[in-house]
């Protein structure tokens, strides 16, 4: 999804971007879903806990047998399930995006992007999987800048990921946010590049 070329495209956007600003933009990307390995163990359980309802009202085997067979759908039923193809599939978008929200607020604080000097952090976060994009302000931004001027740079990543483009989205957003940092913070009169110009695979 992201080759060393793609990265270098990517932190030379961000470099040209923070030419202009005194924000400080950082990029990661899950390029690996999230396991989920509870989920196909939860469905699993779900359907063995029915499957014996037909053998238990419609034959006369002996209760041994009908747990046997119970136990033996739970064990298909999860090993099924638990193909990356499928489980993926089981797990409520919802959920989906609210690991990659979580993901993307413990990378904001992982990575610094909360220590710059002026508060100007900006993290573009996207994961894969979830086909989950969002970028995360610091408070010296939130301050001057309202959530929603970021759906553009974020519908612009989605659309990258979507179409197998990953870098592209993030040199997109990139661009985008840095139209809005330049209008609301300027560069300071000596440019301290204070995170690394950089799209992590995490």
């Amino acid at each position: 999804m992201i080759d060393e070329a793609d990265k270098a495209r990517v932190a030379m956007a961000i470099q040209q971007v923070e030419a202009l600003t005194s924000g400080e933009i950082f990029c990661v990307i899950a390029a690996q879903d999230d396991p989920y390995h509870l989920m196909p163990l939860a469905w699993a359980a779900g359907v063995a806990l029915f499957a014996p309802l037909p053998f238990v009202y419609l034959t006369d085997w002996s209760a041994e047998i009908v747990y046997c067979l119970q136990l033996g759908i739970f064990i298909i039923a999860a090993l099924l399930l638990s193909q990356p193809q499928i489980r993926v599939r089981i797990v409520p978008r919802r959920t989906q995006h609210d690991r990659a929200h979580a993901e993307a607020m413990r990378q904001f604080a992982a990575q610094g992007l909360d220590k710059t000097e002026h508060r100007t952090g900006v993290l573009i976060y996207a994961a894969a999987g979830a086909r989950y994009a969002e970028i995360v302000a610091d408070a010296g931004i939130n301050e001057k800048v309202a959530p929603g001027v970021w759906d553009d740079a974020v519908a612009a990543l989605v659309a990258g990921i979507q179409d197998g483009r990953a870098a592209d989205g993030f040199v997109a957003a990139i661009e985008k946010c840095g139209a809005v940092l330049a209008v609301h913070f300027p560069p300071d009169a000596v440019k301290h590049n204070q995170l690394a110009n950089k799209l992590m695979v995490i």
